[in-house]
Order: C-alpha cells, then structure tokens, then sequence
C-alpha cells in the first residue's frame, strides 16, 4: 500500500506515514472514540482491497459509488451500514487525502426508516436479571436502572458514583459530555459491594506496582499518577490485564463489553422472551417506562443524554395504546357478548320460586300505578 504525503513533514528525506497509519492519527486529532476509529479504518482497507490494491487518491466518484453500490446490492447491508461505510470514505477524502471534489457532497446518502425501540416489561426485565448472575446481573439492573449506554456501563469510575446525593455522573459519553442520572436506592447496597470487590484488584495492583488505568484525552499526561488513585479505578475491572490498543502500554482495563453481552443473550434465551434483547434494550425501557410514569420529556430527555428532543420523541409511543388509542370494532364487539354472557347466567342463577314472587310483586306493582293513572 501507498504512502501518504502529509502536511507539516519537517524534512524532505523523512518517512511519510502509510495511509491507515496517517487516516488513524487523523481521528485521534478530532478525539474521534477508538471505536469510531476501528470502524473507519475496516472500511478504508476494504475499499482499498475491494479496488485491487488501489490507492485512494488514485481513485474518484466511480469507484467510491461501485463500492457502495456492491455493499448495497451483493451484501444487502442495512441502511446503518451503509451510511457508516459512506461516512468512513468521505472521512479518508476530505480530512486524510485532503480532496475536495463536487461528488463527494453529491453522493447519495441512504435514510434510514424510523423504527420502534425494543421495549422490555417490568415482568420481562425481571426474569432476565433472573437468569443473569453476578456482575452482569448488576450491570444489566444498572443500565435498566438509570438509562446508560453500553459503553458508559462498563467503563463507569469509583469517584463517579455518590451514595450520598443518589447521582452517577456519567462521564465523556456520547459527542464527549457529561451527564447526571439517578442512582437507584434497591442496587446501592449491591454497588457498595461491587466498589469493595473493586478496592481488592486495586490494592493488588498497588502492591504489584503495575501501570494505572487509562485516563481521558490528555490527562495521563498533565497528571502522571492520576491512574493508580482509587476514584479512577473502574468500578467494573477486568479479572486480567490486557495490552492498551492504542498506547500499547499493559494494564487493567474495566470489564469486557462482549462477554456481558453474551451474558444477555443467554439470559434472553433461556426466558424464551420472543424479541430481540439487546444491552441498549435495558435504555430503552428506561426511558418508555418513566414516561409512563407521567415524567416530562425534558426530564427524559437530559437523564438519556440526548441533545435534541425528537430522539426522545421516538419513546412516546407508549403514551398511545395500540392503533394511537383507537378501540378496535371487534374487542367492543366481544365485550358486548362478555356483557350479554354475564347477564344471562345471572339470570339463570336466580332460583325459579324467588323469581316467580319478584314477577308477582313487580305486576301488583304496575297495577297500583295504571289504577293510579287510569283515575287521576
């Protein structure tokens, strides 16, 4: 593969960085998440070998659109696949390879067709926190509990959990802020063990004298020792040490996202819940759930993290019973037969002497009052 030419290279002589090399460092300059940076770099190297080996610049409108149009129509990518493949391209053009060409903003962007969230019942929620044991129990009760993403679950800090005022701050989420959210009472005493747990990993890698845990931006660098102090640490570590992908240094990450994901499919299984669950199935019924429970969609809206109302909006849905509130003619249908059915052995139950006495009553009523009217 090719080498880029990048801008500011001190010396003619020095070594340009090859393309995913330099597309990497371009996302790490913007604070891009190493997710976002894994994906785009999949995509670059796809294309690239989708166009034999073909470097980028080498390469224009044609060749980004027969891609696009082979994840489209040969392997039927969903829409969200699609837009992310496209978005990982213009990305490779504009900020790495620094062309500006008229068909990048003429490509067509796929929309993406409104969907309802998965929502879980209490009922449904309970039998797979059930199923689940230990910590992912706990992160899953967690993150139906206060609405946190995937993400901001397992890579929660110490010092950002306070029993005292019941709040998580949630930190660096989703575009980079911060957040508050509600710290539910029925899993304090359950977090209070988990920190404890945390506290022993923590003090034996103290004693061990091993690197601390990975810090933001750069505060690893402003604050040297900030890693190896405890309200840094995770609240849910990994049992192991692993290599940092990025700064390749070994230390103790928090928990494994994938392995608590399995958990949860495993605990759906065994449910025998039909729909499909998923860890963001957890936000999802948080946020349904304090809807209908009469919260404003402003409160919703700035505990979920999100910056525009209408995302939230998707969650009203609830407000509404099914077909937005209209009685379908075949349930009043049934319920008038229900009525009719009711009626009927009520009648049946009355014993024939007491029946025949409440007629003769009624019929020397009626005629007391035709007498009555008859010489009035």
């Amino acid at each position: 593969m090719k080498n880029v030419t990048t801008p500011g290279n001190s010396t003619a002589d020095a070594k340009p960085p090859k393309l995913l090399d330099y597309l990497k460092r371009c996302l790490r300059d913007k604070h891009y998440s190493l997710r976002t940076e894994e994906v785009y770099v999949y995509w670059a190297r796809w294309f690239i070998r989708f166009h034999g080996l073909r470097h980028p610049a080498e390469m224009g409108a044609a060749e980004v659109k027969a891609f696009l149009s082979y994840l489209a129509n040969e392997r039927h990518v969903a829409v969200a696949t699609h837009r992310q493949a496209l978005c990982a391209l213009l990305f490779l053009y504009k900020e790495v390879l620094r062309v500006d060409l008229p068909w990048l903003d003429d490509l067509h962007r796929p929309t993406k067709p409104p969907r309802r969230p998965t929502v879980l019942t209490p009922a449904e929620a309970g039998a797979i926190f059930q199923r689940m044991q230990g910590t992912h129990a706990l992160m899953a009760q967690l993150m139906y509990g206060t609405g946190m993403r995937l993400m901001e679950c397992v890579s929660l800090r110490v010092k950002d959990v306070d029993f005292a005022r019941r709040e998580i701050t949630i930190r660096h989420g989703k575009g980079g802020k911060d957040r508050m959210t509600v710290l539910p009472l029925s899993l304090a005493g359950a977090l209070r063990e988990q920190i404890s747990a945390a506290r022993i990993l923590y003090d034996t890698d103290r004693d061990g004298q091993r690197m601390g845990v990975a810090l933001p931006d750069a505060l690893e660098l402003k604050y040297p020792r900030a890693g190896m102090q405890w309200g840094w640490f995770w609240v849910f570590p990994s049992d192991h040490e692993s290599t940092d992908p990025r700064s390749g240094v070994i230390r103790r990450h928090h928990m494994y996202e994938q392995t608590y994901q399995r958990a949860i499919l495993r605990a759906t299984a065994e449910t025998k819940i039909a729909k499909r669950v998923t860890s963001h199935t957890f936000r999802h019924s948080f946020a349904t759930q304090l809807l209908e429970a009469g919260y404003d969609i402003r409160t919703v809206q700035e505990l979920l993290g999100h910056s525009d109302v209408s995302t939230t909006m998707i969650y009203t849905h609830v407000l509404n019973r099914g077909g937005r509130g209209v009685h379908s003619p075949m349930d009043a249908l049934n319920q008038a037969k229900f009525i009719a059915e009711q009626a009927l052995a009520e009648y049946a139950s009355v014993p024939a002497g007491l029946f025949a006495q409440l007629s003769a009553s009624r019929g020397s009523r009626m005629q007391r009052l035709d007498d009555g009217l008859l010489y009035a």
